[in-house]
């Protein structure tokens, strides 16, 4: 399995209306890409440790996954895709950073 991570590290002017328009609107979208499987959406939470951790600053994690590398690449040069990055100019406004990074996963336990 690949996945392709999208990490926004950073924050919107409207949070809630951030996480809505990727819910309802933005999803959509990916979903027409060309040979994917699934979409997660990682949102941070309330959390503590005892240990001395550098906590990160992301406010939303998409998950995107595809068979193989070549189905993603697939996807990556579809018309979904750069419908899906010209969506990008409807979300709120955003103060940050977008990653974006393609892994290979193993599940060990």
């Amino acid at each position: 399995m690949i996945s392709y991570f999208v990490r926004y590290d950073g924050r919107s002017a409207n949070p809630e209306g951030f996480l809505h328009h990727y819910r309802s609107k933005h999803a959509q979208l990916l979903q027409r890409f060309d040979g994917i499987q699934g979409l997660t959406l990682h949102t941070p939470v309330d959390w503590s440790d005892p240990c001395p951790v550098q906590k990160g600053d992301v406010s939303l994690l998409a998950q995107m996954t595809f068979e193989s590398t070549e189905a993603l690449n697939q996807g990556l040069a579809s018309d979904a895709r750069r419908v899906a990055r010209a969506d990008f100019e409807n979300f709120p406004d955003f103060e940050g950073h977008i990653f974006h990074q393609a892994l290979q996963g193993e599940k060990i336990f």
